[in-house]
């Protein structure tokens, strides 16, 4: 075999390298679902946004919630009978309003009992969802999020701080347009979260918590942590079950000459010879 043809073997092996770990990987995930889903006797479902390597040549693709979500948990949803619970596991930046209101929707009206697992974070759109559980299962180290509409780059609730803070003949029209569409966004965002709680929580409650969640008390970024929902009053556990992470470990992060974060991946228990944690007097 002459050099050129084991340079272009070489070549083609690594383009197509990554397809094939693409598709062990999405073979790994079915089958751990599976196995959960017998332990559980579930439905599950997974709505996973993280950087990864999938197309061609290997660049990575960001992904937030969007219609086509929507569209295929929805007829998940539609293909589980009234009888079978559904466990759906979260991890996600968010999304669209739409496609994320629409999911709870479909999770709040299902029969059977509901579970969202959060392993890592949920935020904004992704706690959304989480609002339509019966139970949320995070991780005591997972977050979720406030659901204030974002629009563009912009947050309504601070848009609308702008009138406040300026006079009206001092405002261009296109903030004046903006404004009124933060305004209509934040009262819809609100009713929905409302909606969602009410039948949990009761309506007095519900309408507290989503002026809480959704009308810009903090940062959208916010972390609110497992104690900080409990303290809400979500149905809230941190008794995540260690097949969730592992299932996360079939989304990696692509490689990196260098990572950044590097570890023994086996699980560790008390260590001999370890020094005992000191406390400050």
């Amino acid at each position: 075999m002459s050099f050129s043809e084991l340079f272009w073997l070489f070549f083609i092996f690594v383009a197509i390298q990554p397809m094939i770990r693409q598709k062990w990987l999405e073979v790994s995930r079915i089958r751990l679902l599976q196995t959960f889903e017998r332990q559980r006797g579930s439905r599950v479902i997974a709505l996973v946004h993280r950087q990864e390597t999938m197309s061609f040549l290997g660049f990575p693709l960001f992904r937030y919630i969007d219609i086509h979500d929507s569209e295929e948990i929805l007829r998940a949803v539609k293909l589980t009978g009234s009888e079978v619970p559904i466990d759906l596991i979260i991890h996600t930046p968010g999304g669209l309003v739409l496609a994320a209101s629409q999911i709870a929707h479909a999770l709040k009206k299902h029969p059977a009992r509901v579970t969202v697992f959060v392993p890592h974070y949920a935020m904004s759109g992704g706690t959304l969802i989480a609002l339509a559980a019966d139970e949320i299962v995070m991780d005591e180290n997972a977050v979720l999020g406030p659901v204030d509409p974002q629009l563009g780059q912009e947050p309504a609730a601070s848009i609308l701080r702008v009138l406040e803070l300026k006079e009206k003949n001092e405002i261009d029209d296109a903030t004046l347009i903006h404004a009124d569409m933060a305004e209509k966004s934040l009262r819809q965002v609100r009713q929905c979260v409302t909606w969602i709680l009410e039948d949990r929580i009761g309506g007095e409650r519900a309408g507290a918590l989503a002026e809480l969640l959704s009308q810009g008390t903090w940062t959208h970024d916010h972390p609110i942590t497992f104690e900080e929902a409990k303290q809400m009053g979500l149905p809230v556990s941190a008794a995540i079950p260690l097949e969730i992470h592992q299932f996360m470990a079939f989304f990696p992060q692509p490689t990196r000459q260098l990572p950044s974060v590097q570890y023994i991946p086996v699980p560790y228990g008390t260590r001999p010879g370890a020094p005992p944690r000191s406390h400050a007097s």
